[in-house]
């Protein structure tokens, strides 16, 4: 039987290429942008939680539990996606966890299949995906045994993905549809993708 999964949706970015506006909230086809990544996600996994950091009331208002950074108030410094991932590891109960990021519209129906599947045929602590323009660190699937190493690595000072990447066993799973990992930066990005 095939291991429970928690799944993230990552919401809580400062969104300055966004003029500071909330991301997650701002309008994209009739429904708020994380609607529709959570609509794409939550059939593939067993529970689903908001990593938010403002706003908390609209993010509840979508019916699911709302996790905010604590991290990043510990240090009192923002610390990106990682932050986001550990409040994720520290809040689920499950022993895997997917992570997907709000602005992606267009995420992959078979993302946690597929990681999963790489996950066990590697015997990884943390699968991937990986699309043409590379790494997608942000659409990862991971044990919640890494919680404590993360930590370490956050309140080191740690940042960057692909340096705490170093302390755990890490396998990359290819997907295909580029498509699949548009994510909206900006206002300009979000009208052209509102586009038919």
């Amino acid at each position: 039987m095939a291991e429970a999964v928690t799944g993230l949706v990552l919401a809580g970015g400062r969104a300055r290429r966004m003029g500071g506006g909330d991301k997650g909230l701002q309008p994209f086809r009739g429904q708020p942008l994380v609607a529709h990544a959570i609509a794409r996600l939550r059939d593939q996994v067993d529970a689903l939680i908001i990593n938010a950091n403002q706003n908390h009331e609209a993010y509840r208002a979508l019916g699911y539990p709302v996790i905010t950074d604590a991290v990043s108030a510990a240090v009192e410094a923002y610390a990106g996606p990682l932050a986001g991932l550990h409040a994720g590891l520290s809040a689920c109960t499950t022993p895997l966890l997917v992570t997907v990021p709000c602005d992606s519209p267009l995420l992959p129906l078979d993302l946690v299949a597929r990681l999963r599947e790489g996950l066990a045929a590697a015997g990884a602590e943390l699968a991937v995906a990986r699309s043409a323009s590379g790494l997608q660190p942000v659409f990862s699937l991971c044990r919640r045994s890494v919680l404590n190493r993360l930590t370490t690595y956050l309140v080191s000072g740690g940042r960057k993905m692909d340096r705490w990447y170093t302390d755990i066993d890490v396998v990359s799973v290819d997907f295909a549809d580029e498509a699949a990992f548009v994510n909206i930066n900006t206002l300009a990005e979000l009208e052209e993708l509102q586009q038919p």
